[in-house]
């Protein structure tokens, strides 16, 4: 019952502890990966706007794989990221876009311009 009542408030624990293992893997990984990855983790926080718990544990287990098959396969840090690692993270990013932030930012101004069109009589103008 408690448990229930501390994930009502600070979020799901079984959440928590997926992301701890996976910034343990993340950890274990010899360098340059680890500090490339820290790096792009970093970034991927920095970046926000993902909501939903289950797709931040989901792509950070998927980044972790993507860092620990580079390692085992001899992969180039490089050769993971190209030349733009901004555009790497970017691109890695919107395959998880999911629920945003400012998706709630923008339902609340669609609502808000139409409760002002309604108010106003202009719901049938172009």
């Amino acid at each position: 019952m408690a448990a229930k009542w501390i994930e009502t408030i600070v979020g799901s624990l079984e959440q928590k502890k997926q992301y701890k293992h996976h910034m343990a893997r993340i950890e274990a990984l010899p360098e340059p990966y680890r500090g490339s990855a820290k790096a792009l983790h970093r970034y991927f926080m920095y970046h926000g706007g993902i909501l939903d718990g289950d797709t931040i544990t989901t792509m950070l287990g998927d980044f972790v794989d993507l860092w620990e098959r580079a390692v085992a396969d001899g992969t180039p840090v490089r050769a993971v990221v190209g030349d733009d690692p901004v555009e790497f993270a970017e691109t890695f990013l919107q395959a998880y876009a999911g629920r945003q932030w400012i998706d709630k930012e923008r339902e609340r101004l669609r609502k808000a311009i139409d409760a002002a069109d309604h108010n106003s009589g202009q719901e049938d103008r172009p």
